[in-house]
C-alpha cells in the first residue's frame, strides 16, 4: 500500500493551510477557549471555503472525498493547535442523508451549508446508560394519534446551540435488543425541553449540556428511519467517526511535539539547550515513535475502509492506541515545557486538557478492550 498523498491531496492541504493561517491564529484560540464560545467564525470558513462539506454527495451540495482525504483535513486543522471537531460536520449528517425523510434532510443540508455545522446533536448518553445503550430508558410512548418523549440525556455536545436533537429512545418490552432504540428528530425549542449546561475541565468551545424531555410531543413523520433500527443506524458510520477523532489526536500530538521540539532546542538550562540532555532527547524520541505509529494505524484503517476492507478491528485498536498515545505526547510536551506548559500562555496546555476526554468518548479504553479481544480471539477459533 501506498501512503504518499496525491497531488489533489496535497493542493487541499495547501490550501487549507492557507486559510488557517489567515482564519485560526492561536490568539483567536485562545480567545474562544476563555471565553467558552465555539469558533463560529472558523466554522463559517470553511464551509465558505468548500471544507466543511467534503464527503458529502454533490447532489447534496457537497463535494465527494475519500475517507483518507477527510481524515487528512481533520489531521491537519488539530495539527495547527484547532478543534478539528468542527469538520466532522458531514459524517455526522451522513447517517440522517440515508435514514433521514426529505424534510429531515432539507433542513440537515440547509443549516451545514449557511453555518458548516450539523443541524443537530446527538441525544444517546444517559446518566445510567453511557458505554451500556442497553440500559437507555428514555421512551416514546403513543398516544391520541402523537408520541411523547420522555427521559434524561446527559453530556449531549452542542445542545445548546443546535436546533434539533435526535432523540435516542429504547422499547424495554421489545423482544430483541438489537432491534429496540428508535431516534427521533426533535426541534430544541419544543415545549418540555430544559437544557442545562455541564462544566468540563476541558473542551471548552464545545459545550455539554443535560436535556430533559417532559412529555415533548411530536408525531410519527419526526422518526427517523425504521422504528428499532435507531442503534444500528448510528452504528453505520461509527468506524469512520473513532478514525475521525483519532485523527485528530494525532494532529494534536503533532502540534504539542512540534511546539516542544523547538522549545526543547531553544530552552537553556546549565550553559546548553535542554535537548542536548539525554533525558529530554528520550522523551523527544518515545512521543516521535508514537506519532509514527498513530500515522500509520489510521492511515492503513482508511486504506482498508477505502478498499472495502473490514476495519472493525484496526478501528478500534486505533481508537484504543492513539488516544493513549496523543495524551502521553502531550503530557510529555508540557513536561519539557515546564511550568510554562502549565500555563494558559502556551496551547499545550489547552491541547493537555481537551485530549483527556478523548479516551472516553467515543468508546472508553475499556470498551476498546471488549472489542478488541473479543474479535482477535474469534479470529483464531
Amino acid at each position: 500500500m501506498d501512503f504518499k498523498k496525491t497531488e489533489e491531496q496535497e493542493l487541499l492541504l495547501e490550501s487549507l493551510r492557507e486559510l488557517l493561517t489567515r482564519e485560526m491564529p492561536e490568539s483567536y484560540l485562545k480567545e474562544c477557549d476563555e471565553q467558552h464560545q465555539y469558533p463560529t467564525k472558523l466554522a463559517k470558513a470553511l464551509v465558505d471555503n468548500g471544507f466543511s462539506l467534503l464527503g458529502i454527495p454533490e447532489e447534496y451540495g457537497g463535494t465527494p472525498a475519500d475517507i483518507l482525504t477527510q481524515i487528512l483535513v481533520i489531521e491537519e486543522i488539530a495539527k495547527a493547535g484547532g478543534p478539528f471537531y468542527l469538520f466532522t460536520t458531514a459524517m455526522q449528517i451522513d447517517d440522517m442523508l440515508t435514514f433521514g425523510n426529505e424534510e429531515q434532510i432539507r433542513l440537515t443540508m440547509e443549516h451545514a451549508i449557511k453555518t458548516g455545522d450539523a443541524a443537530f446533536c446527538l441525544g444517546i448518553t444517559e446518566p445510567q446508560a453511557g458505554s451500556d445503550d442497553n440500559a437507555m430508558l428514555a421512551s416514546a410512548t403513543r398516544k391520541n394519534g402523537k408520541v411523547y418523549l420522555n427521559g434524561h440525556k446527559t453530556f449531549i455536545s452542542g445542545a445548546d446551540r443546535a436546533p434539533y436533537i435526535l432523540f435516542f429512545t429504547r422499547d424495554v418490552n421489545a423482544p430483541n435488543p438489537h432491534k429496540a432504540v428508535s431516534s427521533w428528530w426533535v426541534p430544541m425549542d419544543a415545549p418540555g425541553i430544559t437544557i442545562e449546561p455541564i462544566h468540563k475541565v476541558g473542551t471548552w468551545v464545545n459545550s455539554a449540556c443535560d436535556v430533559y424531555f417532559n412529555d415533548v410531543e411530536v408525531e410519527e413523520k419526526d422518526l427517523v428511519g425504521k422504528e428499532g433500527e435507531g442503534f444500528m443506524n448510528l452504528m453505520k458510520n461509527f468506524e469512520i467517526e473513532r478514525l475521525a477523532l483519532m485523527a485528530g489526536c494525532l494532529g494534536w500530538a503533532e502540534c504539542a511535539f512540534e511546539d516542544a521540539a523547538r522549545y526543547a532546542n531553544q530552552r537553556v538550562q546549565f550553559g546548553k539547550p535542554i535537548g542536548t540532555y539525554q533525558l529530554t532527547q528520550e522523551k523527544i524520541t518515545n512521543m516521535y515513535v508514537k506519532i509514527e505509529n498513530m500515522r500509520n494505524m489510521i492511515y492503513k484503517s482508511c486504506w482498508e475502509k477505502d478498499n472495502k476492507i473490514s476495519v472493525q478491528i484496526s478501528s478500534a485498536m486505533a481508537k484504543y492506541y492513539c488516544a493513549k498515545a496523543c495524551n502521553e505526547v502531550i503530557d510529555d510536551a508540557v513536561q519539557i515545557f515546564g511550568g510554562i506548559g502549565y500555563t494558559s500562555d502556551h496551547r499545550v496546555s489547552r491541547l493537555w486538557r481537551d485530549a483527556r476526554v478523548k479516551r472516553i468518548g467515543g468508546g472508553t479504553d475499556e470498551i476498546m478492550i471488549h472489542i478488541l479481544g473479543r474479535a482477535i480471539l474469534k479470529q483464531y477459533k
